[in-house]
């Protein structure tokens, strides 16, 4: 009798429904919390979440073209499932930095061309700084000529670090930047800090960087000012404050701008106190712990949490001892809890 071997039949991915039996009702979506269901679910990409046609497929999810009629929603990434009224979406683990115009960013230059440098801004893809889109020392007002292309490497090399903002967007995906502003060009004196996968976007509604009012900052700390530069794409440069001897009011636009651009593209640090080096660091790791814990990172958020950890390490050294976790995150923990206490005692 002869035998057929049949080709094995690939299982069948396992279904998520979405609608559950208390959870049939809308839900209100709020700016600072996005609302979930009562048991975040874990989805897998190619995981059929649901097939009920009341529900719309948002971010993450996608239907199939075959058949025409199919109503299944099928999740594209690994993440959390978001069920939003009667919209379903799903929010990414990690991700990476999507550009918009406009948004300040730390970059890391990886390659110098012709007329252009390669940056690193944790985007899909390489952004583009033309060496049109930058200042030129002293201010100077004028078309890029061959020295210049000859001299690229003296404004910016391969590993410089530089703060720019989003001037356009090309349909590759690829963002373009400029530096043409006083508070824009080659960071020195400082610490990077890298937030990997918590830039701006949807993420940023649980934890990483915000698209906030104030993206540059001073913070005055015990031994001194410092300032913070938060780049929308998760990464952040914290370095000393330096001040200029020259007053704005006593001198024009154009001597300010020759004072300022000597300076600009040096890559020579310049000394810093162990006191300022100690307080960019505490302030880095309070960063990631405010990560670590999901919350925001922005002006106020940083000044609040540092303020608390100061205070402290005040009571630890004056009680011998204070109840708080371990590491950046329980101290940054300590610190919210805290805050949420004096909130609930002193309402607004």
């Amino acid at each position: 009798m002869p035998v057929s071997i049949l080709p094995p039949s690939a299982p069948l991915p396992p279904r998520r429904d979405a609608k559950d039996d208390d959870e049939d009702s809308d839900i209100e979506m709020y700016d600072d919390d996005i609302a979930t269901s009562k048991s975040k679910a874990i989805v897998t990409p190619g995981e059929h979440i649901t097939s009920d046609p009341q529900w719309m497929r948002g971010h993450g999810t996608y239907i199939p073209s075959i058949p025409p009629s199919s109503t299944t929603i099928i999740s594209t990434v690994a993440g959390t499932l978001q069920k939003t009224n009667k919209l379903l979406s799903v929010q990414p683990l990690r991700a990476r930095y999507q550009p918009e115009i406009g948004d300040l960013v730390v970059g890391r230059i990886t390659t110098v061309g012709t007329k252009k440098w390669n940056v690193d801004i944790a985007a899909p893809m390489l952004a583009n700084l033309p060496l049109s889109s930058i200042n030129l020392p002293g201010g100077v007002l004028r078309r890029r000529t061959t020295v210049d292309e000859l001299n690229i490497r003296t404004f910016f090399q391969e590993g410089d670090l530089l703060v720019a903002e989003v001037q356009s967007l090309h349909q590759d995906g690829t963002a373009s930047l400029h530096t043409r502003s006083l508070k824009y060009g080659k960071l020195r004196n400082g610490l990077f800090t890298s937030l990997s996968g918590a830039g701006g976007g949807i993420l940023s509604r649980k934890g990483g960087v915000v698209r906030s009012r104030r993206q540059v900052f001073t913070l005055n700390t015990a031994a001194g000012e410092i300032d913070i530069v938060l780049g929308v794409n998760g990464y952040i440069f914290i370095s000393k404050h330096i001040t200029t001897n020259a007053d704005p009011k006593e001198m024009g636009i154009n001597r300010l701008d020759e004072s300022v651009t000597e300076t600009l593209y040096s890559s020579q640090n310049d000394d810093i106190e162990p006191a300022v080096m100690r307080e960019i660091t505490r302030v880095s790791t309070l960063i990631r712990g405010l990560v670590a814990c999901g919350t925001k990172v922005d002006e106020d958020m940083i000044v609040k949490v540092y303020e608390g950890a100061v205070e402290l390490e005040a009571e630890e050294n004056s009680l011998g001892g204070v109840e708080r976790g371990i590491g950046a995150k329980g101290i940054v923990e300590t610190v919210l809890s805290r805050l949420e206490a004096e909130a609930q005692m002193h309402p607004a």
